[in-house]
């Protein structure tokens, strides 16, 4: 026994943790498996609840360090970002901390079901569709630019062998400048935070209904803006978690460490696999401990 888990127990806990970082890569939304996972194991739900965001700052870690690329050029509203998280995290902790309780737990059924419904409606799903038509617009405009200066080129053909020009390439998709974001969008991007470090569950995929909504830039590149909000609330919480001995050390520690693994495996793996099939999974999950901590709680 280690801290009143049995091995084969913090094992299990593991398992779950790499399952929820699978699930937060394909679907965005880890809390949904590693915060039952945690409530099974007889953990109180505001107890599991601080133990989970410290544990799935494992999954954060892992998708900053895969996003260097996209968040190349970013730098100030990269550390924008990670500074609103941080003290929306602080905010979400303390709520937690602070109300009561039972608040905390007749919430709990309402946050998960609207995170799976969230999930079902795919936000992402359909960032990702706009993103790869406009990336076919991009190419086909390219295409038919390239054709229509053959004729020119051809003329040219003789300067244009002693001094080569690049090649035609489709203009970058960039990041708007941040002088041209939106009002709301700052209050979107506060409020996510702020619930991520109350509750977590789909904050993910809110962010990036927020950040598209507001045209922000190309799916990819706010697909890691957005894993900067939630990495930052999630250790601002966790400091905070822990400050306050609300953590259950053996199972946050184990839990982290599945989150980074699951994280870490997904890509190749969600590759192969629909990602409907993924979402449905999610979802289903989400609605059935809806239910069940409905019945418990009301």
């Amino acid at each position: 026994m280690i801290a009143g888990f049995s091995i084969t127990s913090l094992l299990l806990i593991l398992l779950a943790g790499i399952g929820a970082g699978f699930v937060g890569y394909a679907v965005g939304a880890s809390s949904l498996v590693s915060y039952p996972a945690l409530l099974a194991f007889g953990i109180p739900p505001v107890l599991a609840n601080a133990s989970n965001t410290v544990g799935v700052v494992g999954t954060g870690i892992g998708g900053v360090m895969g996003a260097r690329k996209e968040l190349k050029g970013q730098a100030v509203r990269s550390i924008t970002y990670v500074v609103i998280g941080a003290f929306g995290g602080v905010a979400g902790a303390f709520l937690l901390l602070k109300l009561d309780p039972s608040v905390f737990e007749f919430a709990a059924p309402v946050l998960i079901l609207l995170s799976s419904l969230i999930i079902a409606i795919n936000p992402r799903g359909r960032m990702q569709a706009k993103q790869a038509a406009a990336d076919a617009t991009a190419q086909l405009k390219h295409i038919e630019a390239t054709e229509a200066t053959e004729a020119t080129e051809a003329t040219e053909a003789a300067k244009r062998a002693t001094t080569p020009t690049a090649p035609h390439r489709p203009p970058e998709q960039l990041v708007q400048p941040m002088s041209q974001d939106s009002w709301w969008v700052w209050l979107g991007v506060a409020a996510v935070a702020i619930y991520s470090g109350y509750f977590g569950a789909g904050a993910g995929t809110l962010a990036l209904a927020v950040l598209d909504a507001a045209k922000i830039g190309p799916f990819h590149k706010i697909n890691a803006l957005k894993t900067l909000i939630g990495t930052g609330a999630n250790i601002s919480a966790s400091v905070v978690f822990i400050i306050q001995g609300a953590v259950d050390w053996p199972a946050a520690i184990m839990l982290c460490i599945g989150c980074f693994i699951g994280g870490y495996i997904a890509p190749s793996i969600t590759r192969k696999i629909p990602a409907n099939i993924m979402r449905a999974a999610a979802v289903i999950v989400g609605i059935i401990l809806t239910i069940d901590l409905g019945l418990k709680t009301y």
